[in-house]
């Protein structure tokens, strides 16, 4: 999900508006954004059984949050391990054309 479509939701939720595809696509409208009518559609499902009270107070939420940096740098980290034995499987590769 676009973070514009969740924090356009959690400015509804904190002006204590319902949650709605219109609402949403007139907040993503005044950010001068063009509105993706199946991302709205996907944001309203996906927080109609949600209570966002409950999950912005949550302790789990910032943690979950905090964390998600550290698992791309863990990503990125295995990505460059990847390509690292790839230009050394080339380089061994290459030296049996000449040896």
């Amino acid at each position: 999900m676009g973070l514009e479509y969740i924090h356009a939701a959690l400015l509804l939720h904190e002006a204590k508006k319902d949650i709605t595809e219109e609402s949403i696509s007139k907040i993503i409208e005044a950010a001068g954004i063009e509105v993706d009518k199946a991302m709205v559609k996907s944001t309203v499902e996906n927080l109609k059984n949600i209570d966002i009270d409950k999950v912005l107070s949550s302790p789990v939420a910032p943690v979950a949050v905090a964390e998600q940096p550290k698992e791309k740098e863990e990503k990125k980290e295995e990505k460059e391990k990847k390509e690292e034995k790839k230009e050394e499987e080339a380089a061994a590769g290459l030296s049996s054309l000449f040896g």
